[in-house]
């Protein structure tokens, strides 16, 4: 079987043990549209923002209960002026592509925890959705091609960014403040993480295959010492997946609710 899956701590045992066929992948979110547009593979690394457009589509993958990678978004919306997060309406804003997990989270977290209006919020976008029946809501515009979202964000074409990772660049100020701070009240707040991203295998895939699968990464995460912000089981990923549901439900992003047992499935 042949799988997309990036190297972490939690999948090094995975990685070194199993008999599947690796795509020679370093960057794993550079392969999710062969996930979801060519379903190249049987077990892929998949963001959960991701996995339930394309879930809410047909695409044919059920997850498996494993978190091979979350944090808290909260730092990664800078600008290179003081700006609050309610300053955002009326502002352009950067992003590597709407649907993405990291700028999916950070809108659920300005609209649900500091009141912005997202509709107010004039999105820039410098890559097409991963799930390809997608279309971004009609306050998205395309940055024109060869345009770089960090420049564009120092030269003032724009006003704040949804980064990846922070520059180490002194202009640039977090629009969240004190955002550990306001990480953790989050936390407490939702009884939850943020997932990034999660396992899942193709629905040509048996349940007994499945469930190797799943017991090697069990194995890998152990050997890897159980770290907090990788949970397995389907308790375990719960709340964090109704809450990364909820996220998507309220931008109007998904059509339905969905149940976490539906994902699995």
């Amino acid at each position: 079987m042949k799988a997309l899956l990036g190297d972490y701590p939690v999948t090094k045992y995975f990685k070194e043990h199993s008999s599947l066929e690796f795509a020679d992948v370093k960057v794993p979110n550079t392969a999710f549209k062969r996930v979801v547009r060519e379903l190249e593979f049987d077990v892929a690394e998949l963001a959960i923002m991701t996995f339930l457009l394309a879930k809410a589509h047909g695409t044919p993958y059920r997850l498996l209960p494993a978190v091979v990678s979350a944090r808290f978004q909260h730092p990664l919306l800078v600008s290179a002026s003081s700006l609050k997060p309610k300053d955002l309406e009326g502002k352009r804003v950067g992003q590597r592509s709407y649907s993405v997990t990291t700028a999916t989270w950070m809108r659920g977290i300005l609209a649900d925890d500091y009141g912005v209006d997202l509709g107010k919020i004039h999105w820039i976008t410098f890559e097409e959705p991963h799930v390809p029946q997608f279309r971004d809501p009609p306050n998205v515009t395309r940055a024109a091609a060869g345009k770089d979202m960090m420049a564009m964000l120092l030269a003032g074409e724009l006003d704040a960014a949804i980064v990846g990772a922070v520059p180490d660049d002194g202009r640039l100020k977090p629009v969240i403040a004190d955002p550990a701070a306001a990480a953790a009240a989050w936390k407490a707040k939702y009884r939850a993480i943020q997932i990034n991203h999660m396992v899942t295998v193709k629905d040509t895939v048996s349940d007994s295959q499945a469930q190797e699968v799943y017991s090697l990464l069990k194995k890998s995460r152990e050997a890897a010492g159980n770290p907090e912000m990788n949970p397995f089981g389907l308790e375990e990923n719960r709340r964090n997946l109704e809450v990364a549901i909820d996220c998507m439900v309220r931008q109007r992003m998904i059509p339905r609710r969905f149940t976490v047992e539906e994902l699995l499935r």
